[in-house]
């Protein structure tokens, strides 16, 4: 289908993405949302979204006039030939994906949606959405797909012009080959199917990354016990072609927008047909456990009590790339040291605005300033390029602690420093020379 009229409705990171890729696609599309002055901004090329390439992907889109901001759902699906619901679906009581806003966008558009109009979730959302999603717009006319999204914040713009797959399900096999027509020129397999399996996939496969993340983090826990090196453990595991080298790096548990709430969604969605998920279960009790172990390393690096302790925390992000600060492990684990009586200086390229339980500067070496130890907490690649002898002066105490085994550790230690990573053995510090010349 070629320049199809498309209507996105909302706005948000997979919104915003989706309707300015479908634009680039050559497809005129039109984007709604709530907020008019959000959509004012938008519609004058200003993204308030951290991600490479959108900000140029919307202004092309803008220019070409194949792309379009407005608010109300109501008037903009006149004449559409698909409709993308791109509203939140956040996690609800008992874990549950919350599905208010999809229910209230039908509940907006079902009598004026034009026949033969397709209804397509790209929102995460459990499976047996479609077909409550069908109930609720009560007519015949208008199909349901689910057309799932793998979309990594960060490489959002390259996962959806280079994506692994493209899944479309829905009970309408015409109407699901439609949709996956949008995307005809872009080189990927289709994996056409029916709605349940679609919605089905992304739980899968998020939960399975997820999964993969909490192995990782246990291992290097084991690797410390073991006196093993993490690094060359999953180095020799990525060479295995049925594992692979993704999601194999430790850190300091799993966040974001997704990952979270679609591993509790999976479990609620299993509980709810009789199945007891406990792999998962384990997977969610492991993540948490790992934010506990990184404390601990932290009140070890500072002697071992927190009350009081100056710890300047590098990243806020849940991971680099992004602004994005939504379950992200770094708030948990401040918000931990915050509670054990620590003073938290914490600074993060992305992030500017203040936070409870810390103070945020716009300078990474005012983190360092009396610190007794430094928490490395996202993976920003800035952090590897500072000055970590200027940082040893500035600090009072000498412990690093990087939870995301950004830093060289020899670099560290030759600043006079401790370094202490996840499942790596602990490189001697380098004893520097007092001023006097005496070793020290």
């Amino acid at each position: 289908m070629s320049g199809a009229r498309i209507v996105v409705i909302g706005t948000g990171y997979v919104g915003l993405t989706t309707g300015a890729c479908l634009a680039a696609l050559g497809h005129q599309v039109t984007c709604v949302d709530v907020d008019d002055v959000k959509v004012a901004r938008l519609a004058a090329g200003r993204v308030d979204i951290l991600e490479p390439g959108l900000e140029e992907l919307v202004t092309r889109g803008l220019a070409a006039r194949r792309l379009r901001f407005v608010v109300g759902a109501r008037a903009a699906v006149a004449g559409a030939d698909a409709v993308y619901l791109c509203v939140p679906t956040p996690m609800g009581a008992g874990g549950a994906a919350d599905l208010r806003a999809v229910e209230a966008v039908i509940a907006e558009i079902a009598d004026v949606l034009p026949a033969g109009c397709a209804v397509v979730t790209k929102s995460t959302v459990p499976v047996g959405t479609a077909q409550r999603i069908r109930a609720l717009l009560g007519r015949d006319d208008v199909p349901v797909v689910a057309n799932p999204e793998f979309l990594r914040e960060g490489t959002a713009v390259a996962d959806f012009m280079h994506p692994d797959r493209i899944v479309v399900g829905s009970d309408d096999d015409a109407a699901a080959r439609r949709i996956a027509d949008l995307y005809r020129d872009l080189s990927a397999p289709n994996v056409i199917t029916d709605a349940a399996s679609a919605e089905l996939v992304k739980y899968a496969a998020n939960c399975f990354l997820a999964m993969k993340l909490s192995y990782v983090n246990a291992i290097a826990e084991l690797c410390e016990r073991l006196g093993a090196d993490i690094v060359s453990v999953t180095e020799g595991m990525g060479h295995d072609r049925r594992i692979g080298r993704s999601f194999l790096k430790p850190g300091p548990g799993w966040g974001g927008s997704c990952l979270p709430k679609d591993t509790h969604a999976l479990v609620q969605v299993a509980e709810s047909v009789g199945f007891d998920f406990s792999l998962l279960t384990a997977a969610i009790v492991e993540n948490i456990a790992q934010r506990d172990r990184i404390v601990a390393k932290i009140a070890g690096a500072v002697g071992g009590s927190l009350a009081a302790a100056r710890i300047g925390v590098l990243g806020l992000a849940f991971k680099a790339g992004t602004n994005d600060l939504r379950d992200s492990p770094a708030l948990s684990v401040t918000s931990m040291l915050a509670a054990h009586g620590a003073e938290v200086t914490a600074y993060d390229p992305a992030v500017r605005e203040a936070l409870p339980g810390m103070t945020v500067v716009d300078d990474p070496y005012q983190v360092a300033k009396d610190a007794d130890a430094i928490v490395v907490l996202t993976e920003w690649a800035e952090f590897t390029k500072l000055d970590w002898g200027y940082v040893a002066d500035l600090m009072q105490g000498d412990g690093v602690v990087d939870t995301r085994n950004l830093l060289e550790p020899r670099t560290i230690t030759d600043a006079g420093l401790s370094y202490v990573g996840l499942g790596r053995p602990r490189p001697a510090r380098v004893a520097l020379p007092s001023p006097s010349g005496v070793a020290s």
